[in-house]
């Protein structure tokens, strides 16, 4: 036998042994090693169910729309619900009485003018002169200045005025010194039926850092 015709032989006996060890790795190769490819595409569907819910949560969140609804006879109230909606980017629509409030209304040392007579007649409702639709809104900012210790009546015209059952209203007062609690318990037995979230208290002198703190802590 020449040299040449040996080396094939050889050359021959060598790949199939190599053969022969890896049928046998094949065999004996661990289950999970072997399944290791398709279970990385098992999972990418549900990365992406998982992605997708996320994204679903997120669209929920992002049309669900807000309003800052709010009554203001001097100003002020008008200036923290326009902060309100610099941080929320929702609606702005302002509570507009038929017959204008004057300085002589809001008398408060006069106990014959129209505040304290509207304040004090538990069946006074003020005209509202614009319509407003709240059908479409989640959630609503009610603002208000604080007479007397309470809401003005005008606030429960435009309560009996809309279907706000089940909706969730958080309420913001301006006054000098006088705190949110008081108006919060006429609205919260005014309407049981509304989801009253606790609302804060403001002066005139309130930021807009102020307002985006507070707003931001209510997670929107």
């Amino acid at each position: 036998m020449n040299k040449k015709t040996l080396l094939v032989i050889i050359g021959v006996l060598v790949i199939g042994v190599i053969g022969v060890i890896g049928g046998v790795y094949l065999m004996t190769r661990p289950n999970d090693e072997l399944n290791n490819s398709s279970t990385e595409q098992d999972t990418l569907p549900n990365q992406q169910e998982d992605n997708n819910s996320e994204k679903k949560n997120d669209d929920n969140n992002s049309n669900q729309k807000i309003a800052i609804i709010y009554f203001s006879a001097t100003g002020t109230t008008k200036n923290v619900a326009e902060y309100i909606k610099n941080t929320t980017n929702g609606d702005l629509i302002e509570i507009i009485p038929k017959e204008k409030y004057t300085d002589s209304d809001l008398n408060y040392g006069n106990n014959n003018s129209r505040a304290n007579k509207e304040q004090n007649d538990s069946k006074a409702r003020p005209e509202i002169s614009n319509n407003i639709n709240t059908d479409s809104y989640d959630f609503i900012f009610l603002g208000y200045p604080i007479w007397w210790g309470d809401v003005p009546k005008i606030i429960l015209t435009f309560l009996d005025s809309n279907n706000l059952d089940g909706k969730t209203i958080i309420p913001f007062c301006t006054s000098g010194s006088t705190g949110i609690s008081g108006s919060l318990n006429t609205l919260k037995k005014y309407n049981k039926d509304i989801n009253w979230i606790d609302g804060k208290r403001f002066s005139s002198s309130t930021t807009q850092n102020e307002i985006s703190s507070w707003v931001n802590g209510l997670g929107f």
